[in-house]
């Protein structure tokens, strides 16, 4: 069985439990469906990227995907953005309205490809688009839903290339993204990171800051549950925050996409705090032939 499978099976359990689900479990599982079903579809994805490309881009400190290499059916991802704009309507607690002229945008391929490329490149907002508008609020929003089924097939074709002691970078080295989640492993207690954008989880420093990279351990600092299994890590130096779990104290096994929706208790603590989460734009590092 496979982690989307686990999950619905544990909210299935946990919903027989205790009657209901809150409504952000509720919603997650309804979002978790439609990009199961939308990653079955897909099928497997083959990037065509030579073993010299994976070597260069890799050793030079850039993310294996370029927007270019992605393998996307913009019909199927049209009908993803139509189910998935159908599932927020339905929860008004949990995501705001769509703007009206936005709507209309997104009814054309072209606009949902060129959103979709601006978000993957981590741009400031879409050409035409007002940054700061609610229309790129929402797009913040929707995007990263829509795209993630198409991610999670190329991060499964290629994650096996990245030879986990070498990267250590504060991004992901399948799509650039940044992370949103940590685990420390049972085995070792090592420091893994999880990508906000394409689940990869890829080996960090247990002492640096994974945004802004800063090592001073003045500026670093970490809190935990009265368990200690989930730890919320805080750099002073940018005043960013990374939520994190032990494994080491979990129970039961960790399916990390969930743990997000289970932890939104936390980000709510450091956003209160004065802590804003981990800045998920696309980041690259130059080539040092740059």
């Amino acid at each position: 069985m496979g982690i989307e499978g686990k999950i619905l099976e544990r909210l299935g359990a946990r919903e027989k439990k205790e009657g209901s689900l809150p409504k952000t479990l509720e919603f997650y599982r309804r979002l978790l469906r439609i990009q199961s079903e939308a990653r079955f579809r897909i099928g497997e994805v083959r990037p065509e990227l030579s073993q010299e490309a994976i070597s260069d881009r890799l050793g030079s400190g850039r993310p294996l995907l370029e927007f270019g290499d992605l393998a996307i059916d913009w019909q199927l991802a049209q009908g993803i953005l139509e189910e998935v704009t159908a599932l927020f309507r339905s929860y008004p607690e949990i995501s705001t309205e769509m703007p009206a002229d936005l709507k209309d945008s997104l009814s054309s391929p072209g606009f949902l490809k060129e959103a979709v490329r601006t978000w993957f490149e981590g741009a400031q907002s879409p050409p035409r688009m007002a940054p700061g508008s609610a229309n790129e609020a929402f797009l913040d929003f929707l995007i990263p839903a829509i795209f993630k089924p198409f991610l999670v097939g190329h991060r499964e074709a290629l994650l096996g290339f990245v030879n986990q002691e070498l990267w250590r970078r504060g991004y992901c080295p399948i799509c650039g993204g940044s992370p949103d989640f940590a685990f420390l492993d049972r085995e070792r207690g090592s420091r893994w990171l999880m990508c906000s954008r394409c689940d990869a989880e890829w080996l960090f420093q247990r002492l640096e800051c994974p945004n802004c990279g800063t090592q001073d351990q003045d500026a670093l600092a970490y809190f935990t549950d009265d368990k200690g299994l989930y730890r919320l890590y805080v750099c002073e130096a940018c005043r960013q925050y990374l939520k994190a779990i032990d494994s080491r104290l979990a129970a039961d096994e960790v399916l990390l996409p969930l743990e997000r929706f289970l932890t939104l208790d936390i980000d709510i603590q450091a956003r209160t705090s004065g802590y804003g989460p981990n800045d998920q734009t696309r980041k690259v590092e130059p080539s040092p032939n740059c």
